[in-house]
Protein backbone atom coordinates (compact mmCIF):
# COMPACT_ATOMS: atom_id res chain seq x y z
CA UNK A 1 0.00 0.00 0.00
CA UNK A 2 1.20 3.29 -1.26
CA UNK A 3 1.62 6.03 1.15
CA UNK A 4 -0.79 8.00 -0.27
CA UNK A 5 -3.25 5.79 0.09
CA UNK A 6 -2.37 4.62 4.14
CA UNK A 7 -2.97 8.94 4.29
CA UNK A 8 -6.33 8.95 2.33
CA UNK A 9 -7.44 6.00 4.66
CA UNK A 10 -6.13 7.46 7.96
CA UNK A 11 -8.10 10.69 7.09
CA UNK A 12 -11.67 8.58 6.11
CA UNK A 13 -11.40 7.17 9.55
CA UNK A 14 -10.94 10.54 11.54
CA UNK A 15 -13.75 11.81 9.58
CA UNK A 16 -16.22 8.74 10.58
CA UNK A 17 -14.67 8.97 14.06
CA UNK A 18 -15.75 12.80 13.72
CA UNK A 19 -19.32 12.35 12.19
CA UNK A 20 -20.73 10.90 15.20
CA UNK A 21 -20.23 13.31 17.47
CA UNK A 22 -21.30 16.38 14.76
CA UNK A 23 -24.74 14.42 14.22
CA UNK A 24 -25.00 14.35 17.86
CA UNK A 25 -24.34 18.36 17.77
CA UNK A 26 -26.76 18.47 15.31
CA UNK A 27 -29.30 16.95 17.29
CA UNK A 28 -29.16 19.13 19.94
CA UNK A 29 -29.33 22.58 18.38
CA UNK A 30 -33.02 21.96 17.55
CA UNK A 31 -33.12 21.11 21.38
CA UNK A 32 -31.61 24.44 22.27
CA UNK A 33 -33.17 26.35 19.93
CA UNK A 34 -36.70 25.20 21.38
CA UNK A 35 -35.43 25.95 24.82
CA UNK A 36 -34.35 30.05 23.86
CA UNK A 37 -37.46 29.89 22.19
CA UNK A 38 -39.39 29.06 25.18
CA UNK A 39 -37.08 31.45 27.37
CA UNK A 40 -39.50 34.28 27.75
CA UNK A 41 -38.42 37.45 29.55
CA UNK A 42 -40.46 37.65 32.67
CA UNK A 43 -43.48 39.45 32.85
CA UNK A 44 -43.39 42.64 34.08
CA UNK A 45 -47.39 43.91 34.96
CA UNK A 46 -47.42 47.72 33.65
CA UNK A 47 -46.51 50.43 36.17
CA UNK A 48 -48.26 53.36 34.18
CA UNK A 49 -51.37 51.51 34.95
CA UNK A 50 -51.07 51.78 38.21
CA UNK A 51 -50.05 55.43 38.65
CA UNK A 52 -52.58 56.64 36.65
CA UNK A 53 -55.28 54.97 38.14
CA UNK A 54 -54.40 55.55 41.23
CA UNK A 55 -53.57 58.76 40.68
CA UNK A 56 -57.10 59.71 38.75
CA UNK A 57 -58.54 58.19 42.71
CA UNK A 58 -56.56 60.54 44.38
CA UNK A 59 -57.41 63.62 42.35
CA UNK A 60 -61.08 62.75 42.35
CA UNK A 61 -61.16 61.98 46.20
CA UNK A 62 -59.17 65.06 47.07
CA UNK A 63 -61.10 67.56 44.62
CA UNK A 64 -64.67 66.26 45.85
CA UNK A 65 -63.22 66.97 49.12
CA UNK A 66 -62.32 70.48 48.47
CA UNK A 67 -65.96 70.89 46.88
CA UNK A 68 -67.25 69.37 49.94
CA UNK A 69 -65.59 71.83 52.49
CA UNK A 70 -66.25 75.05 50.24
CA UNK A 71 -70.06 74.10 49.77
CA UNK A 72 -70.97 72.76 52.84
CA UNK A 73 -69.29 73.85 55.55
CA UNK A 74 -72.47 76.33 56.84
CA UNK A 75 -74.20 74.28 59.71
CA UNK A 76 -76.68 72.12 59.09
CA UNK A 77 -76.30 72.26 55.40
CA UNK A 78 -77.38 69.82 53.43
CA UNK A 79 -77.97 68.98 49.78
CA UNK A 80 -80.52 66.21 48.93
CA UNK A 81 -79.70 64.08 46.13
CA UNK A 82 -82.19 61.47 46.10
CA UNK A 83 -84.91 62.30 48.60
CA UNK A 84 -85.34 59.80 51.28
CA UNK A 85 -82.17 57.86 50.32
CA UNK A 86 -78.86 60.14 49.36
CA UNK A 87 -77.65 63.11 49.87
CA UNK A 88 -74.56 65.41 50.81
CA UNK A 89 -73.50 66.69 54.27
CA UNK A 90 -69.94 67.40 55.46
CA UNK A 91 -68.50 65.60 58.67
CA UNK A 92 -65.29 64.82 59.76
CA UNK A 93 -64.64 61.26 60.79
CA UNK A 94 -61.45 61.53 63.25
CA UNK A 95 -61.88 57.39 63.36
CA UNK A 96 -61.28 54.77 60.61
CA UNK A 97 -64.16 52.97 59.32
CA UNK A 98 -67.51 52.79 61.31
CA UNK A 99 -65.78 55.21 64.00
CA UNK A 100 -62.93 52.92 64.91
CA UNK A 101 -60.66 54.67 67.17
CA UNK A 102 -62.53 57.84 67.10
CA UNK A 103 -62.83 58.27 70.34
CA UNK A 104 -59.28 57.67 71.05
CA UNK A 105 -56.60 60.80 71.61
CA UNK A 106 -55.08 62.40 68.42
CA UNK A 107 -51.79 61.40 69.55
CA UNK A 108 -52.69 57.58 69.31
CA UNK A 109 -55.54 57.54 66.99
CA UNK A 110 -53.38 59.86 64.06
CA UNK A 111 -49.49 58.15 64.04
CA UNK A 112 -51.93 54.46 64.17
CA UNK A 113 -53.90 55.51 61.05
CA UNK A 114 -51.10 56.78 59.28
CA UNK A 115 -48.83 54.01 60.06
CA UNK A 116 -51.51 51.26 58.83
CA UNK A 117 -52.12 53.64 55.69
CA UNK A 118 -48.41 53.00 54.83
CA UNK A 119 -48.26 49.39 55.73
CA UNK A 120 -51.47 49.05 52.87
CA UNK A 121 -49.70 50.95 50.24
CA UNK A 122 -46.30 49.01 50.89
CA UNK A 123 -48.44 46.11 50.46
CA UNK A 124 -50.20 47.06 47.75
CA UNK A 125 -47.31 47.75 45.53
CA UNK A 126 -45.77 44.60 46.38
CA UNK A 127 -48.37 42.40 45.56
CA UNK A 128 -48.66 44.68 42.16
CA UNK A 129 -45.30 43.68 41.51
CA UNK A 130 -46.52 39.99 41.35
CA UNK A 131 -49.63 40.26 38.71
CA UNK A 132 -49.98 37.73 36.67
CA UNK A 133 -50.53 38.72 32.76
CA UNK A 134 -54.49 37.58 32.91
CA UNK A 135 -55.43 39.01 36.69
CA UNK A 136 -56.84 41.42 35.33
CA UNK A 137 -59.09 42.20 38.28
CA UNK A 138 -56.38 42.34 40.45
CA UNK A 139 -55.08 45.07 38.13
CA UNK A 140 -57.42 47.12 38.68
CA UNK A 141 -58.16 46.82 42.28
CA UNK A 142 -54.88 47.28 43.37
CA UNK A 143 -54.52 50.78 42.06
CA UNK A 144 -58.18 51.38 43.40
CA UNK A 145 -57.31 50.69 46.94
CA UNK A 146 -53.89 52.66 46.82
CA UNK A 147 -55.70 55.69 45.26
CA UNK A 148 -58.46 55.52 48.25
CA UNK A 149 -55.72 55.08 50.87
CA UNK A 150 -53.45 57.94 49.63
CA UNK A 151 -56.79 60.10 49.73
CA UNK A 152 -57.84 59.54 53.22
CA UNK A 153 -53.75 59.34 54.61
CA UNK A 154 -53.68 62.98 52.93
CA UNK A 155 -56.71 64.03 55.42
CA UNK A 156 -55.03 62.41 58.04
CA UNK A 157 -52.07 64.20 57.76
CA UNK A 158 -53.14 67.66 56.78
CA UNK A 159 -57.05 67.63 58.82
CA UNK A 160 -56.25 64.80 61.93
CA UNK A 161 -59.57 63.60 60.73
CA UNK A 162 -61.05 62.07 57.42
CA UNK A 163 -63.47 64.34 55.39
CA UNK A 164 -66.67 62.66 54.67
CA UNK A 165 -69.34 64.11 53.00
CA UNK A 166 -71.96 61.25 50.58
CA UNK A 167 -75.12 60.31 53.18
CA UNK A 168 -76.76 57.49 52.19
CA UNK A 169 -79.87 56.41 54.72
CA UNK A 170 -83.81 55.57 54.74
CA UNK A 171 -86.65 57.00 56.10
CA UNK A 172 -88.52 54.94 58.88
CA UNK A 173 -91.48 52.95 57.02
CA UNK A 174 -90.29 52.54 53.55
CA UNK A 175 -89.86 49.39 51.74
CA UNK A 176 -86.02 49.69 52.15
CA UNK A 177 -86.38 50.93 55.68
CA UNK A 178 -88.45 47.80 56.58
CA UNK A 179 -86.03 45.34 54.15
CA UNK A 180 -82.90 46.92 56.51
CA UNK A 181 -85.01 45.98 59.68
CA UNK A 182 -84.94 42.38 58.99
CA UNK A 183 -81.64 42.09 59.30
CA UNK A 184 -80.76 44.97 61.98
CA UNK A 185 -83.66 45.23 64.26
CA UNK A 186 -85.56 48.64 64.33
CA UNK A 187 -83.83 51.58 63.17
CA UNK A 188 -85.41 54.05 65.00
CA UNK A 189 -86.30 56.89 62.18
CA UNK A 190 -84.88 55.16 59.75
CA UNK A 191 -81.28 53.15 58.42
CA UNK A 192 -78.93 55.89 58.49
CA UNK A 193 -75.22 54.71 56.85
CA UNK A 194 -72.19 55.85 57.96
CA UNK A 195 -70.99 59.15 55.92
CA UNK A 196 -68.18 58.51 53.36
CA UNK A 197 -66.17 59.74 50.50
CA UNK A 198 -64.72 58.97 47.10
CA UNK A 199 -61.66 56.96 48.15
CA UNK A 200 -63.92 54.31 50.84
CA UNK A 201 -66.08 54.14 47.37
CA UNK A 202 -62.58 53.36 45.75
CA UNK A 203 -61.21 50.89 48.45
CA UNK A 204 -64.27 49.11 48.64
CA UNK A 205 -64.65 48.18 44.75
CA UNK A 206 -60.95 47.77 45.06
CA UNK A 207 -61.09 45.15 47.61
CA UNK A 208 -64.20 43.47 46.06
CA UNK A 209 -62.04 43.19 42.93
CA UNK A 210 -59.49 41.48 44.68
CA UNK A 211 -61.75 38.98 46.57
CA UNK A 212 -63.18 38.45 42.24
CA UNK A 213 -59.63 37.75 41.46
CA UNK A 214 -59.38 35.10 44.71
CA UNK A 215 -61.71 32.89 43.58
CA UNK A 216 -61.07 33.00 39.88
CA UNK A 217 -57.72 31.91 41.09
CA UNK A 218 -59.15 29.29 43.48
CA UNK A 219 -61.28 28.62 40.23
CA UNK A 220 -58.59 27.96 38.32
CA UNK A 221 -56.60 25.78 40.93
CA UNK A 222 -59.22 23.38 41.05
CA UNK A 223 -59.59 22.97 37.29
CA UNK A 224 -56.13 22.28 36.76
CA UNK A 225 -55.95 19.79 39.77
CA UNK A 226 -58.98 18.19 38.08
CA UNK A 227 -57.11 18.13 34.99
CA UNK A 228 -54.05 16.10 36.44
Amino acid sequence: MSDAETKEGTAQDAKDEASPKTDETAALAPKADDAAAQAKPAYRPPYAFLVIVSAVTLVADLGTKHWAVKNLSDPFERREIIDGFLGLVLAHNPGGAWGLLQNESPAVRVPFFILVSIVAIGFIVSLYRKLAPDQTALRWGLPLVLGGALGNLVDRIRYRHVIDFIDMYTREGTWLDNFIERFTGPTRGGYHWPTYNIADIAIVAGVLLMAVDMFQSRKAEKKAEAAK
